[in-house]
């Protein structure tokens, strides 16, 4: 008699979307009630004005082009790994290709910030489209593409995606004489429409490549350079930007000066280090964490459930922002509550036995994570807004992303290689790095803002 082993690949509930998607409604739907009651001088996030300085004309264009920017991230990392593999590559050339990648970064790219300051935001902001367009057109022009080029011009393009399209933000709402919670408005806009485009990504790169993986896997890059192309155009149609006038000498002086002077900055540099590092983490092992033990999940339906939970967090910027609450003190609780839910994943990855380790529990660790993540990347945009000269926010977030890098770049190094670091101890370094960024915020909280003084305009 035969024995029929039964097996079954889990996958989220349709209610859990629905959950998300009327929770982000009902916040986007009632956040206007609250303001009115709570913040009644607060200027309208929209003017009704029709001149050409109107925040709702910025800002509907801004976040067309970051929205685009978005889906040209999200769309090469649908296939990601996979596609390494269909072209043939191994284990070991998989994590050379990681860390090429994070060491373009690391050691040019932790360089674009400090020459967006110098020749302008708007145009490294055009370099981040073009350099989609050259790896959308060299994937499609050979039949086995060299990767480790596409590696190089993917991760310079991301690490300018980190910076130049909020700096550029920031520099036209003061050019236009917007008002800070304008400014505001636009930063949990950006990580909404951030989260929702790297959803889209994922559905323009199944539809593109269907079920035929022979002929379709290089069709995401056609997608690409079309999206890429229109960015070029929009972005070379309006606001040219402010002129550069910007000497090196006279940069150099007042980034040592107001940056690397202020201690207050360096405790924000701190907690954008351990967020960058504790994300970078994340996503390298949340599918290698969801199928431990052989289990089999459907990681194309849990993608999206993380980044709805990211936009759910985003729409919570808004509320809390005009609440008793600091922005010092909402970030130290979100990155205490992320700490926490990292600590308990990294406990249950090394002890397997424990009942937290089911797959339904860990999808609700990592939307929780992630919900946190959509409330502190506006926050942390909001601080250096407070903190921050924005003659040097490009070099100032480019630096603070360097030490992550670097540290992404030795455990993978100590993982790949070596075997000597575990997957557990990864998440678990990623947990101390939250507390960390969590105790910044406490001292930043006590030590008060203190206008920087004696700042002229470059």
């Amino acid at each position: 008699m035969g024995v029929v082993i039964e097996t079954s690949v889990w996958e989220p509930s349709s209610s859990v979307y629905i959950f998300i998607f009327l929770s982000c409604f009902l916040s986007l739907s009632l956040s206007p009630f609250y303001l009115s009651k709570h913040a009644p001088i607060r200027s309208p996030p929209f003017s009704d004005h029709s001149t050409s300085s109107s925040p709702l004309r910025f800002q509907r264009y801004f976040l067309l082009l970051y929205s685009l920017a978005s889906v040209l991230e999200g769309l090469w990392s649908v296939y990601g790994e996979f596609e390494l593999f269909y072209y043939g590559l191994t284990k070991e050339e998989m994590v050379t290709f990681m860390l090429i990648g994070f060491g373009a970064t690391l050691f040019v790219g932790g360089f674009l910030g400090f020459l967006s300051d110098l020749i302008g935001r708007k145009k490294i902001c055009l370099v981040f489209y073009i350099l989609h367009v050259i790896v959308g057109i060299w994937k499609r022009i050979t039949s086995s593409p060299s990767f480790w080029l596409a590696n190089v011009c993917l991760s310079l393009a991301t690490s300018i995606f980190s910076f130049s399209f909020e700096t550029w933000a920031v520099v036209e709402h003061d050019k236009q004489g917007h008002r800070q919670d304008v400014l505001n408005d636009t930063f949990w806009l950006m990580t909404f429409f951030e989260s929702a485009s790297l959803i889209g990504s994922q559905v323009i790169g199944n539809w593109m490549v269907g079920s035929n993986l022979e002929n379709g896997i290089a069709s995401p890059s056609t997608a690409a350079i079309l999206l890429a192309i229109v960015g070029i155009i929009c972005m070379s149609r309006d606001y040219d930007g402010t002129p550069q006038t910007v000497m090196y000498k006279d940069y150099k002086v007042s980034f040592y000066t107001y940056i690397l002077g202020d201690r207050r900055i360096w405790l924000l540099a701190c907690a954008q280090t351990c967020l960058h590092f504790s994300i970078a983490v994340f996503w390298i092992l949340w599918a290698p964490t969801l199928v431990a033990d052989g289990r089999e999940v459907y990681l194309g339906l849990i993608y999206p459930c993380v980044l709805g939970a990211r936009m759910l967090g985003s729409t919570l910027f808004p509320w809390l922002i005009n609440a008793s609450l600091r922005t010092e003190d909402c970030l130290m609780y979100a990155f205490t509550i992320q700490a926490l839910l990292l600590s308990i994943i990294a406990y249950d990855y090394q002890f397997t036995w424990s009942g937290l380790q089911e797959i339904g529990v860990l999808v609700t660790q990592f939307s929780l994570f992630h919900a946190c993540i959509g409330l502190i990347l506006p926050s942390l945009a909001r601080l250096r807004t407070m903190y921050v000269p924005t003659e040097l926010r490009g070099g100032m977030i480019s630096l603070s992303l360097a030490p992550a890098n670097a540290a992404i770049l030795f455990i993978l190094m100590q993982r790949g290689y070596y075997i000597t670091i575990e997957n557990a101890t990864m998440i678990a370094f990623a947990a101390v790095g939250l507390f960390m960024a969590a105790g910044c915020m406490y001292v930043l909280k006590r030590w008060g803002k203190q206008p920087y003084q004696n700042w002229h305009k470059l």
